[in-house]
């Protein structure tokens, strides 16, 4: 077990959804001390029953509910030596106060969540705090567990949480089995390249497919090449340079992804593991009537369009195509390539 001076490390979670569950849950079972700061509906059942975790790996860990400590209350974050925070972008400046308000000074701050700003946010808010980003890559989504079960969270894509580099080898301490965490010196970098990848999120809760069938759709394919392209034409004028989360440079993706079938399926089978069944977090958002992190990805695209003169038809489209499928409430739209 990874253990900081000896002794288990305690571990907030700051907004304990799918992520944050899925990640708590491995570092209670790896012994380290855990709290789950939530909403009750989330985790009540936790508290109850504890917690089923899986992957497409064929991970089976179940967590006890004596081993995480869920609370509504934020003061627990006064008691943690390392705080995650996993809350939705929307959520983050709500949460940043909680923590400025109840947490250590001397606790790191990590940021588990998508997008560019939040920990920027978040270290404007903590002055003076190690606030650092991290780029998740997998994506986690509830499972379905028996009457009377544990809730369950299944890992349903492959990847190494990053985190940036700094004091306090947090990658080491952080990693147990069935969750590798490693330290980079270019997060930013990183997650300007995840940010290239989750610009699928809106597609797939568009096309309410599973990813993997969207995957073998050359049409969709094309359509996400055509989006990703945009994107770099846009970093290319910002003068940023995106860091791949697969062995392939990222201006090599586009053209992989109109690659004909049985060459794109040879080549991502190399690169990426996803379980048939899953759907993007954008897509778990739409069917639970949420409103979804679109202008925090085609929205940052957007922005950096608007402002270095780069036009972004495919992102424009597509945030007014997932803003009108917030407002209707009426779950996946089920698009077509063309309809986009």
């Amino acid at each position: 077990m990874s253990q900081q001076g000896g002794k288990p490390l305690r571990i907030a979670i700051a907004g304990a959804g799918a992520i944050g569950c899925f990640c708590g849950g491995l570092w209670a079972a790896a012994g380290h001390s855990v709290s789950l700061l939530g909403r009750s509906r989330v985790l009540r059942p936790v508290a109850q029953r504890g917690l089923l975790l899986s992957d497409y790996a064929g991970l089976q860990q179940r967590v006890e509910p004596q081993q995480l400590r869920c609370s509504e209350d934020p003061a627990v974050l006064a008691e943690a030596d390392l705080v995650v925070v996993a809350v939705k972008s929307s959520g983050t400046a709500a949460m940043g106060q909680l923590i400025a308000q109840y947490g250590r000074p001397d606790a790191p701050v990590l940021s588990f969540q998508n997008a560019m700003t939040n920990a920027q946010m978040l270290s404007q808010m903590l002055p003076g705090r190690d606030v650092r980003a991290a780029m998740v890559p997998f994506n986690v989504v509830p499972a379905e567990t028996s009457e009377g079960a544990p809730p369950g969270y299944h890992r349903a894509s492959s990847g190494d949480i990053m985190i940036a580099a700094g004091g306090g080898h947090w990658g080491r301490l952080l990693s147990v089995p069935g969750l590798p965490v490693v330290e980079t010196s270019n997060i930013t970098g990183v997650q300007w390249g995840k940010l290239l990848i989750n610009l699928n999120n809106a597609l797939n809760a568009l096309s309410g497919i599973p990813l993997m069938t969207q995957l073998q759709s050359r049409h969709w394919r094309q359509l996400m090449a055509d989006q990703m392209a945009e994107a770099l034409r846009v970093m290319r004028a910002a003068g940023l340079r995106p860091v791949s989360t697969t062995p392939l440079p990222v201006w090599m993706s586009p053209h992989i992804l109109r690659l004909p079938n049985w060459a794109f399926t040879r080549i991502a089978a190399q690169m990426l593991t996803i379980d048939p069944t899953a759907r993007s977090s954008m897509a778990q958002d739409l069917m639970q009537g949420r409103i979804t992190e679109v202008d925090a990805l085609q929205g940052e695209v957007q922005r950096l369009g608007l402002a270095h003169g780069v036009p972004t038809p495919i992102c424009d489209v597509i945030i007014l195509l997932i803003r009108q499928a917030e407002m209707k409430k009426a779950g996946l739209p089920k698009m077509q390539p063309g309809q986009i």
